[in-house]
């Protein structure tokens, strides 16, 4: 059941400890590992869900093995993002891996991406206009709530209206990062 919960202010030290988790996991191969998501931007509502994006050279099977012996949880059927209108649809550059938390610990998306493709940029990029843009913000957190309330039991219909909102939010980010060079 998707429910969007109040911005709640432990997100970010929940997001450190998982951090720490990945880190002592992953050691070096770990080139980034940033807090992404509804929940890293304050006074957001969001899924009390913490997303992780871990930034890596290239996509292993190292990583899954490293993880999984620390208790993450592959998701093998999750192997690419979203393609928003107008990018580059090049498989290899919507790549990733991904991961749920350990057993008992708190819910977490962990994503593993490669450095500089876009779908590792249009996370951070998300979240910073996100942070800046707190009217965005706003627009972004009664969308869906509203999603939500209608759609609480179906994730495919929850994804197929979030994902072209924040595909306009994607191309916003993409002008207000041009304009602040």
């Amino acid at each position: 059941m998707i429910i969007i919960v109040p911005y709640d202010p432990n997100w970010p030290a929940e997001f450190e400890m998982i951090r720490q988790s990945l880190e002592a996991a992953l050691g070096a191969t770990a080139l980034q590992i940033d807090h992404i998501g509804s929940t890293s931007v304050a006074n957001l509502g969001a899924k009390d869900v913490i997303d992780v994006q871990v930034t890596v050279e290239k996509l292993t099977p190292e990583i899954v093995e490293r993880l999984t012996c620390a208790g993450y949880r592959y998701r093998p059927e999750i192997t690419r993002d979203h393609v928003p209108p107008g990018e580059d649809e090049a498989p290899a550059l919507w790549a990733k891996m991904c991961f749920n938390q350990p057993d008992s610990r708190r819910r977490a998306n962990i994503h593993v991406r490669v450095r500089g493709n876009p779908n590792q940029l249009y996370p951070l990029l998300f979240r910073d206009y996100l942070r800046t843009h707190s009217q965005s913000a706003q627009a972004v957190e009664r969308i869906k709530r509203e999603i939500a309330r209608r759609h609480a039991d179906d994730l495919d219909a929850y994804y197929d209206i979030k994902d072209p909102v924040y595909d306009l939010v994607w191309a916003a980010a993409k002008e207000w990062a041009g304009n602040s060079r």
